[in-house]
C-alpha cells in the first residue's frame, strides 16, 4: 500500500515556473502520485474568487506557494506597483483560501532580498527586519515579508502549518534566458554561448569582477522546500520561534563573479579572454545566506556548482529555440 502522504493531493502554485517545475519533478520522483496544477487560464491567482473556488472544488492536502511575480534588478525598478500588488495578491489568496478550505499544510517560498541591504554576512533568519531593504527590490522583499508574516499569524491565531524557505540565488532548467532582464547565470551563460558560436577572442563582465554571491541549483531547492514541508512539527518548531518562522536554503559557500564567469568558460567551451567592465555597478560586496537552520534539520545541498552549471548549460542546449527570438 502507497504511504498516505504520497496519496494526498499537492497543489504546486506556480508549476511552471524554474522553482514550481523543479518541485513538481521532486515530487513526481519521490512517487506522489497525485500532484495537481493550474493554467493561467484556468486561474488567475490574483483573484480571489477564482482561487477560493478553486479550493473548494479541489480536496488539497499540501501547497507549494512558487507562484509569485519575478524579474532582475530592472524590471523590479521599473514595475514596482507590480511587484508588489501582484506578489501580495498572489500570496494573500492562496494562504487565506487554504485556510478557509481546511488546508493543514503549506509552504511558501520567498527570496533574499527579505534581508537588509547592510546586513551581517552570511545572514541569519534573525537578521529579518531589521534595518533597511535595498531599494531597487524594496517592493518585492515587501511583498515576500508579508508572505512570511500571513504563515506566522494563521499559524498563531488558528493553529495552521504554514512554513516559509528562503533560498538564495537559484538557476537551472526552465530559467530566464533573456540578454536583459535575466539574472547573472543565465544572462553569463547565454552570453559565453554566443561568444562561442560567433568565434569571438572576449567576453565583458560588468563590474569589477570581485562581488560575492552564493548560488543554489533548483533541483536542491526543490529537494528542500519537500524536505522542509515533510519535517514532523515538532521538529519544525523546535527550530523556529513562532514570528521568526522562515528557513534560509543556501549552499552556504559563495564565490567572486570573476571565478563564476572562469567557471562558466570552462562549461560552455569558451577560450578567449573575460574582460571586466568596472565602469558597471558591482551592488552588494558580498551576499551569504547562513544555512546553519536547515543543516540542523539534516539537510544539505548536493549539487556543486560546476557541475550545476554544466547541467543547466546541456538543459539550455536543448531547448534554445525558445531563446532564440528572445
Amino acid at each position: 500500500m502507497m504511504p498516505q502522504h504520497l496519496e494526498q493531493v499537492v497543489f504546486v502554485a506556480g508549476h511552471r515556473g524554474m522553482v514550481g517545475s523543479a518541485i513538481v519533478r521532486r515530487l513526481q520522483a519521490l512517487g506522489y502520485s497525485n500532484i495537481l496544477t493550474a493554467e493561467r487560464n484556468e486561474l488567475e491567482l490574483i483573484r480571489q474568487t477564482e482561487v477560493e473556488s478553486f479550493f473548494k472544488k479541489h480536496a488539497i492536502g499540501q501547497v507549494y506557494l512558487a507562484a509569485a511575480k519575478v524579474g532582475g534588478i530592472h524590471a523590479n525598478n521599473t514595475y514596482p506597483a507590480e511587484f508588489i500588488y501582484e506578489n501580495m495578491m498572489i500570496e494573500a489568496n492562496l494562504i487565506h483560501s487554504a485556510h478557509l478550505a481546511g488546508v493543514k499544510k503549506l509552504l511558501f517560498l520567498g527570496s533574499s532580498c527579505i534581508y537588509p541591504k547592510l546586513a551581517e554576512q552570511p545572514m541569519k533568519e534573525d537578521a529579518l527586519l531589521t534595518g533597511t531593504l535595498e531599494a531597487t527590490n524594496e517592493p518585492y522583499a515587501i511583498a515576500k515579508i508579508a508572505g512570511i508574516k500571513l504563515c506566522e499569524s494563521f499559524n498563531r491565531q488558528y493553529g495552521r502549518d504554514y512554513r516559509s524557505v528562503m533560498p538564495t540565488n537559484l538557476y537551472g532548467p526552465n530559467d530566464n534566458f533573456h540578454p536583459e532582464n535575466s539574472h547573472v547565470i543565465p544572462a553569463m551563460m547565454r552570453r559565453f554561448h554566443e561568444a562561442v558560436l560567433a568565434q569571438t577572442d572576449e567576453v565583458v563582465i560588468w563590474g569589477s569582477g570581485t562581488p560575492m554571491r552564493e548560488f543554489l541549483h533548483v533541483d536542491d531547492m526543490a529537494a528542500a522546500s519537500v524536505h522542509v514541508m515533510n519535517l514532523p512539527l515538532e521538529t519544525y518548531q523546535a527550530h523556529t520561534e513562532p514570528m521568526l518562522s522562515h528557513i534560509n536554503v543556501g549552499t552556504g559557500v559563495d564565490c567572486t563573479i570573476r571565478e563564476l564567469a572562469e567557471k562558466m568558460a570552462k562549461v560552455t567551451g569558451f577560450t578567449g579572454k573575460l574582460v571586466f567592465d568596472a565602469t558597471k555597478l558591482d551592488g552588494t560586496p558580498r551576499k551569504l545566506m547562513d544555512v546553519s537552520r536547515l543543516n540542523r534539520l539534516d539537510w544539505q545541498a548536493r549539487i556543486g556548482l560546476e557541475d550545476g552549471l554544466r547541467e543547466t548549460y546541456a538543459w539550455f542546449l536543448a531547448n534554445q529555440d525558445r531563446y532564440r527570438q528572445a
